[in-house]
């Protein structure tokens, strides 16, 4: 997949856990760099390393056709978007283009020797969205998953795509935040999103947050930290240390 590299936040110590978190449409890798960044400045998360990718730019139709960095084509958006028509208008190959990139990604960290159960993948809304398909059709089982702000992709077909035998993430823990006046990603795409994936045997936790729009507030990211730091507790404390 063409466009910028990574912006990457390494470890400060051992590196045994990496979290990947793909950022929204129009957006950049460099828009959530801060979250890392604040987590360093209060000596959180020593051990992960923080990988922010950045999306391609494509033509984006609900943009008009203009391009602008998105991990697929998106063809309308808003509050009078039905959840049907969302889900009768998805770019299956843009979907699946973007889920092998991030499959690319946690391939890469586990030939740096990261075991996958110290991954963790997700990110906000558009980037929330593949990240939700790419871990509930991944070969391998990773820490966690999150989303926020966020949808599930080929819901209607998301069998078609699982992996063949087990499926390794079944009871991977998700972390599925939305805002309950949510005027981009209504709240009800991510409750159904959650009802969802609990009805096909998913381990989910969901959060809503009353007032919260499209966006991330304190509340939601000290959710997602406790998230982070349940599922990639330090090596040390998890009794490995020196592995």
């Amino acid at each position: 997949m063409s466009g910028r590299a990574p912006f990457i936040v390494p470890a400060l110590k051992k590196h045994t856990a990496t979290v990947i978190m793909a950022h929204g449409l129009g957006d950049s890798g460099a828009g959530w760099v801060g979250l890392a960044q604040n987590w360093r400045r209060r000596n959180k998360f020593d051990e992960i390393s923080f990988i922010f990718p950045n999306a391609p730019m494509i033509p984006i139709t609900v943009n008009m056709g203009m391009s602008m960095p998105g991990w697929y084509d998106i063809a309308h958006l808003g509050r009078d978007m039905g959840f049907e028509e969302l889900r009768r208008n998805q770019d299956e190959r843009g979907i699946l283009k973007s889920r092998d990139y991030f499959n690319t990604l946690i391939k890469e960290e586990i030939d740096k020797g990261i075991d996958p159960s110290r991954i963790v993948l997700g990110g906000f809304s558009q980037g929330g969205a593949i990240s939700l398909f790419t871990g509930i059709t991944n070969t391998r089982k990773l820490g966690g998953i999150f989303s926020m702000s966020s949808y599930l992709l080929l819901s209607e077909k998301l069998k078609e795509f699982y992996p063949e035998g087990e499926l390794p993430n079944q009871d991977t823990p998700f972390f599925i935040a939305h805002g309950t006046v949510d005027d981009v990603v209504k709240f009800e795409f991510g409750d159904l999103t959650q009802k969802h994936l609990k009805s096909l045997g998913f381990n989910v936790d969901f959060h809503s947050y009353p007032g919260l729009s499209h966006s991330a507030d304190p509340e939601e990211i000290e959710d997602l930290e406790n998230f982070i730091s349940k599922v990639l507790p330090p090596q040390s404390e998890a009794g490995t240390a020196g592995l």
